[in-house]
């Protein structure tokens, strides 16, 4: 039981606009664009609070622009703008594709701002949007525009709307941890507790429509015989329903793309395997049969193909499994042992941590074995990777030691090509098992 517990524990609604004009631009070129970020422009006497809040948002807008490195060239500076006409011909003759402006004011029910963006090549305003602000809600509401504008000038979805699950230990002491799950915006902002278990919480798993989260969790008291007990939580209303405690781990979930069930490591039946669970039943069935553990799903868009651990091979290595033909196919054979396998949105490629010289590092596999890369090096011990809804990001937990008593564990991102985005967060405890979700 003990080796089985450690092989898993080691490896484990939109804002009311009151105005929106959007202007059809055509088919986006696939040129990098260059994006100037105005600062704040304030009509009469705006508090200093709101001031803040105005900096605030317009730096939400020039950093969430700058994650898309391969399409955008921003500005790393908030340049001037003065209110009134653009001038176009200034810009472009400095290369300038887009011009961000926020003119704010002050009245009495809160903060009314205007969000533009102009469209320096065509010489016309691209977006307009008013806001009032009468609530903290800034962050959001900047992420919201960014999102619709992206999706203006790209045609294409972004992050902007999406949010990370990730565990901390900041509750808890050494000789005592406390693992709790939090919710955060995807660039770290808005830090939200869910759970206040005081135990140590594992593995969560968040379903497709991001309202429900499924964890394992080991309660902090004296039985020497802690069961590992899987949860589901509505993240919509807080209410935390105990799935399964059949005996030893009950870990590991996801869910399956219907919603209506989960695969999940049970190791009841002896052995740690991989079943799919009913969430309404609770009725089992069992995907995996070996001598050795199998532990750790994922499941594909489309729930045909599933990725696992598994030590048949001898030593934890990364495996696939078509649901329909029930054919097993070991696909990594690199570094001493391997862990939590997790596959891109369109199913086509797999990203996982491996054991290589002496720490952990990030690798992406084609989901048929091919075409092996590796994306980390020298930065860490880098483990439990996962993809951001529209492929193109990879968030995942990063360890740094700092001296012979002390390291630190935070959640970063990087590109699906490996280049390193930054760190999300920062003396927040020891953070770990990042999971990536729409917003809610």
């Amino acid at each position: 039981m003990k080796t089985l517990i450690l092989l898993l524990l080691s490896f484990a609604t939109l804002p009311i606009f009151a105005e929106l004009n959007i202007v059809a631009i055509g088919e986006a070129g696939l040129e990098l664009s260059k994006i100037q970020v105005s600062r704040p422009l304030f009509q009469g006497t705006v508090q200093s609070k709101n001031q803040r809040i105005a900096d605030e948002i317009m730096n939400v807008l020039k950093s969430d622009f700058s994650f898309y490195a391969k399409e955008f060239s921003v500005e790393e500076n908030l340049v001037t703008v003065s209110e009134g006409s653009i001038k176009y011909s200034s810009l472009a003759t400095r290369n300038v594709n887009y011009l961000f402006r926020g003119i704010f004011r002050e009245l009495p029910n809160g903060l009314r701002f205007t969000l533009e963006v102009f469209d320096i090549e065509n010489s016309k305003k691209l977006i307009e949007q008013n806001f009032t602000l009468a609530s903290k809600n800034a962050r959001h509401l900047a992420h919201e525009f960014a999102y619709q504008t992206f999706k203006v000038i790209t045609g294409k979805e972004s992050v902007f709307r999406s949010k990370l699950i990730f565990v901390t230990g900041r509750h808890g002491t050494r000789k005592k941890p406390v693992k709790e799950l939090y919710i955060m915006d995807f660039d770290g902002g808005n830090k939200k507790r869910l759970t206040f278990h005081k135990g140590v919480v594992i593995s969560p798993g968040v379903s497709h429509d991001g309202t429900k989260v499924v964890y394992s969790l080991i309660k902090n008291n004296r039985n020497k015989h802690r069961n590992i007990n899987l949860y589901l939580l509505d993240i919509t209303t807080g209410e935390i329903t105990l799935l399964s405690n059949r005996k030893g781990l009950n870990s590991g979930a996801v869910f399956m793309p219907d919603g209506k069930s989960i695969a999940l490591t049970l190791s009841h039946v002896g052995n740690a395997e991989i079943f799919i669970m009913n969430l309404k039943s609770k009725k089992l069935e069992r995907l995996t049969k070996s001598y050795s553990p199998d532990v750790d799903p994922s499941i594909n868009k489309d729930g045909s193909m599933m990725t696992f651990l598994s030590g048949r091979g001898g030593k934890p290595m990364i495996y696939t499994r078509n649901m329909q033909t029930k054919k097993v196919q070991r696909i990594s054979y690199v570094g001493k042992f391997n862990a939590t396998p997790r596959f891109s949105p369109d199913g086509s490629s797999i990203v996982f941590s491996s054991w290589l010289d002496s720490r952990f590092d990030i690798f992406r596999i084609d989901s048929n074995g091919n075409n092996l890369a590796r994306l980390t090096k020298d930065f860490g011990s880098n483990e439990d990777p996962t993809y951001s809804n529209d492929g193109q990001f990879i968030a995942f937990s990063s360890q740094r030691v700092l001296s012979r008593t002390k390291a630190v564990q935070n959640i970063y991102i990087m590109d699906n090509d490996g280049e390193i985005i930054g760190s999300i967060t920062d003396n927040f405890g020891n953070c770990i098992t990042p999971r990536w979700t729409k917003s809610l």
